[in-house]
């Protein structure tokens, strides 16, 4: 098995390379020499593409034994440092649709000076450290590789201030409070949009057992059965007195249609409108109950946030562009401070 495992992490990464190049051929931009620029533990950037609008870095994760890619959105003023904002995508890793190709993100940012990253991959793992590999998923180590590998290198690569937020749309809703549990000061603020961020319950569990399993993985390999305490050792909803002091954004949608969800407001596409009816309705409506227990256990034990409770909205990525925008003054907020 070792042998196939690592002969097909060798093809993959020779199809990634081969990908890179022939873009940049296609694009008409440059293929950056791969760089020194690597973390403590020997993860390393293996190259970097510069296109028209965002920078394509491929990162080899020493911790996962694979490449992983990254877009980067450089900040416009390249002679004075600026922070950073993490942006995770959700149960699919960004295959289908991500950050840079579903929303404004580019064009939001281009006049404010803070630099912005997006992973890929990580479908189903809650982008965590799972405690055993998984023979479809392999090795996941993402909490590691978002806490100790990525910032280290993006830090030495970019001319950025050392200050970091993060956010993330539904699995990675619920990602990135784990993420400011497991690495304290690591990121400032943190966003979640359409999470759920109780993971220990029933109803958390449910949630959590269809979304990795909706990729082909076994939540077993992750946190354990359903009775290992590991379950609410990661629920961040049990251990919210820890976040005391990260700034807080917190959205959802009721499933209720609304703008985003007329014709229009999938610019023609029925299909995904369709999807986002029949299936991002109720998923949505999850995650305003998910939302809503959060409120209340953060207003419980008196800890600022801001929570954004829409009367319409599916699970879909026209709100989490509205949400991304309405997010950010407490993005700024926090790593400019």
């Amino acid at each position: 098995m070792g042998g196939r495992i690592v002969r097909g992490a060798a093809v993959s990464a020779a199809r990634l390379g081969v990908a890179v190049l022939v873009g940049a051929v296609l694009t008409g931009v440059a293929r950056a020499e791969p760089t020194a620029v690597s973390a403590p533990d020997g993860s390393h950037v293996v190259s970097s593409v510069e296109g028209r609008t965002w920078t394509e870095m491929t990162v080899y994760s020493a911790l996962m034994g694979r490449p992983v890619l990254v877009k980067v959105l450089r900040a416009p003023d390249d002679s004075t440092p600026a922070p950073t904002l993490y942006l995770l995508n959700g149960a699919d890793g960004g295959v289908d649709r991500n950050w840079a190709d579903a929303t404004d993100a580019a064009a939001f940012f281009a006049d404010k000076q803070v630099n912005v990253v997006i992973p890929f991959g990580g479908e189903g793992s809650y982008f965590t450290d799972w405690r055993a590999d998984d023979p479809a998923l392999g090795k996941q180590r993402w909490a590691s590789f978002l806490t100790r590998e990525l910032p280290p290198i993006v830090d030495a690569t970019l001319h950025t201030t050392g200050a970091n937020a993060i956010a993330g749309i539904s699995m990675a809703g619920t990602a990135v409070f784990q993420l400011a549990l497991s690495a304290p000061g690591v990121y400032r603020a943190i966003g979640s949009y359409s999470g759920c961020v109780r993971t220990s319950d029933l109803r958390g569990q449910a949630v959590v057992n269809a979304v990795v399993t909706s990729q082909q993985g076994n939540p077993v390999n992750m946190w354990g059965p359903p009775s290992d305490p590991a379950w609410a050792a990661n629920d961040p909803y049990l251990h919210a007195e820890q976040l005391r002091g990260t700034a807080i954004y917190v959205a959802s949608g009721n499933g209720q249609p609304g703008a985003f969800d007329t014709v229009d407001g999938v610019r023609g596409d029925l299909v995904q409108l369709t999807y986002q009816l029949l299936f991002g309705a109720p998923l949505e409506a999850i995650a305003n109950v998910c939302t809503r227990q959060l409120q209340d256990r953060l207003r419980e034990l008196n800890i600022p946030a801001t929570v954004d409770l829409r009367t319409t909205g599916t699970h879909s990525w026209g709100y989490w562009q509205q949400d991304l925008h309405n997010s950010w003054p407490v993005f700024s907020a926090a790593l400019t401070r």
